[in-house]
């Protein structure tokens, strides 16, 4: 716990020191004595990925001698829950800093970087709550994402580190999603990977990325996965595919049994205006293994659709509703993915989000129910209770540009 108080503590005064650096920069700009040309307003970096409807700020950018510009951006949140037939282990209520991030990149010339520091939590349907300081210790450490990127031509670009999955439609981090937890679908995927991508434009609609990595944070460069992408004007349709040429002989949080599988999304987008609007389809296999105790191959089916509505002065309205099933039955020796072999489930979330500049503040109201469970693999105390409620909130300020404002 004192570890984790200061990395929270030095992730605050690196941000502070951040502010201070940019506004100096300012100041001493402000001071020449013919005023500059108008710039072009700044927009925000791809990385880390938003899907709205939060807005990600323009970062704030400084020079760092040999590395020449640097870009910055940051995010401090807190969170707190209530949930309904919690788990033995679980609680009631808690509250939790669930972001406290610095993100540093360099975006131009032939060698470019990004890395991702600091605290952060990865909620989720259906499962345990953890504060930050145990989702720091058992998954990704306070460097979760750090990557060198290497442009090779206009139109491909290598990157290589510890790098975001192309699997899945939802994103690892908070505010990253239009929920502040993440989905039933999400609990099948990869988050984080280390291996090497290689990202192609391919003419005026088309780009594609292939990645050879380690799966579920496994250690084990046995993976592959890759993502085409046809994109006009607001629709995109996305083909994604992933999956194990081996077999891993060990489970840890980070790395579960899913370690093991293929899988496969259809993704569609639409942003246009008010609206956001995301259905997508997801199939996930575990062949049989004896080194990975997989008796008889077990597969999951699912579907879920995502809608944002913005309104006026800040406001939006994001819900989610979501359906997933296994394959199998507790009698055929079938791998336990979901709640018991044979077991499905369905859940739907709804987020009221308010921002303001850099300031946000939104709640989850969620409930998922599992359906032809085994008894003792769903929630409640003795795991028999079909149903959970969720009440989560998260309120936070996102650093960039607007740390030069005066």
């Amino acid at each position: 716990m004192r570890c984790f108080f200061r990395l929270a503590t030095a992730t605050g005064v690196l941000a502070f020191g951040v502010a201070v650096t940019v506004q100096r920069a300012a100041a001493q700009s402000s001071a020449a004595p013919a005023p500059a040309p108008a710039a072009a307003a700044p927009s925000p970096l791809p990385t880390p990925s938003v899907t709205g409807p939060l807005q990600w700020l323009p970062p704030a950018t400084f020079s760092s001698g040999p590395f020449g510009k640097l870009a910055a951006n940051g995010i401090v949140t807190g969170s707190g829950l209530w949930q309904g037939n919690h788990v033995p282990g679980d609680n009631t209520g808690q509250a939790t800093l669930s972001n406290g991030q610095i993100f540093i990149q360099k975006a131009d010339g032939p060698v470019q970087f990004y890395v991702q520091v600091g605290a952060y939590t990865m909620p989720s349907l259906g499962t345990p709550f953890l504060p930050a300081d145990k989702t720091l210790t058992d998954f990704y450490g306070p460097v979760p994402v750090a990557f060198l990127k290497i442009p090779a031509g206009k139109n491909t670009s290598f990157q290589i580190g510890s790098l975001p999955t192309l699997i899945g439609a939802e994103y690892t981090f908070t505010f990253e999603n239009m929920n502040i937890e993440r989905g039933l679908l999400w609990n099948q995927e990869p988050a984080i990977s280390r291996g090497i991508q290689v990202n192609q434009t391919l003419g005026k609609y088309f780009s594609a990325s292939l990645s050879w990595n380690d799966g579920y944070y496994s250690n084990r460069y046995s993976w592959l996965s890759g993502i085409l992408t046809y994109t006009k004007g607001a629709s995109s349709l996305a083909f994604v595919a992933g999956g194990n040429a081996g077999a891993t002989g060990y489970e840890t949080a980070a790395t579960p049994l899913q370690n093991d599988s293929s899988i496969y999304n259809v993704i569609y987008t639409y942003t246009k205006g008010a609206w956001i609007v995301q259905p997508y389809f997801q199939f996930s296999n575990v062949p049989a293994s004896t080194r990975a105790g997989v008796a008889k191959g077990t597969s999951t089916t699912g579907g879920a659709i995502l809608v944002s509505r913005a309104f006026k002065h800040g406001f939006s309205l994001p819900v989610r509703f979501e359906y997933i099933a296994s394959s199998g039955s507790a009698t055929d020796s079938s791998a336990n993915l979901l709640y018991g072999p044979g077991s499905d489930a369905v859940s739907g979330t709804v987020t009221p989000t308010y921002q303001t500049g850099g300031f946000y503040i939104r709640g989850d109201l969620s409930w998922t129910h599992a359906g032809s469970y085994v008894p003792g693999d769903v929630f409640g105390p003795n795991g028999t209770n079909a149903d959970q409620p969720r009440l989560m909130g998260e309120i936070g300020f996102i650093f960039g540009n607007n740390l030069t404002e005066r």
